[in-house]
């Protein structure tokens, strides 16, 4: 594994970021807009309810950031070499199928932390909520498994485009949101369903969210949680890999990888 060409791919998505609109209004503009909504939303709620359930809701968002973001970066981040016609030169470079997923892992976590960091000084500094309240040790954690989680979901996004096509590219902006309800983002997980709850355990975000609300008001770290999410991920980290690798390929062997740039 070459670091070099790890490194070069990295570049290439730092030029992306910095010169597309879309990128932009798509992660910062998105995530700042996002701050001040849910801000003034949870503004309004704490004076007339319970202030903890407002909390509840700016922090999820400010959490749910890091899997949206990350997400987003892994399955669009081989879009733009797509539209551009481009992946495939990339894949005729001595750049190997392992050295691109972790060029785009890093991506994604570096554009996570540094979405997160400014939506988390805005939250400071225009609503006074402060995320650090919970924990460091906790935000740590939290950080970690919601990146790892972010990480399977933008892999296995793009197997599916790299097996299907642009036709269903949609899949990139849309399929995370699937997760919001089913990982109780914004509230406890006792107002699903009980089948769902059940269902939403399988989640690692999910008791991330739990751990997350239950530190609001007692900071000590919730181990039993946190090594749950872990476990989760590993397992979904492995199968994402797994998933990946089968459909680039099928993709291969279809002839779609190379009608995606026709």
């Amino acid at each position: 594994m070459s670091v070099k060409r790890i490194q070069a791919v990295i570049l290439q998505e730092l030029f992306i970021t910095k010169r597309s609109l879309e990128v932009i209004m798509d992660l910062f503009f998105f995530s700042i807009m996002s701050v001040f909504v849910f801000g003034l939303v949870s503004s309004f709620l704490s004076k007339t309810m319970v202030a903890q359930s407002a909390y509840y809701l700016f922090l999820g968002m400010i959490l749910w950031e890091v899997v949206r973001v990350t997400q987003y970066s892994i399955s669009v981040g081989a879009l733009w070499n797509v539209w551009s016609r481009n992946l495939s030169n990339m894949f005729i470079t001595p750049l190997t199928l392992q050295e691109y997923l972790v060029a785009q892992m890093i991506s994604g976590f570096v554009k996570a932390f540094v979405i997160f960091i400014i939506i988390s000084v805005i939250a400071a500094a225009v609503f006074n909520f402060n995320v650090l309240s919970i924990g460091i040790l906790n935000l740590a954690l939290h950080f970690l498994n919601l990146t790892v989680f972010g990480w399977s979901i933008g892999i296995i996004i793009l197997g599916f485009i790299f097996r299907f096509g642009t036709r269903i590219q949609a899949l990139a902006w849309g399929l995370v949101f699937i997760f919001q309800p089913l990982t109780a983002a914004f509230f406890p997980l006792d107002i699903l369903p009980s089948a769902l709850q059940q269902f939403a355990s399988l989640f690692p975000a999910t008791h991330v969210f739990e751990a997350a609300r239950a530190n609001l008001t007692n900071p000590a770290v919730r181990w039993g949680e946190a090594g749950i999410a872990l476990l989760e991920n590993a397992a979904y980290l492995i199968f994402s890999l797994w998933f990946f690798g089968m459909m680039f390929r099928k993709s291969r062997e279809s002839g779609q990888f190379a009608k995606m740039e026709g």
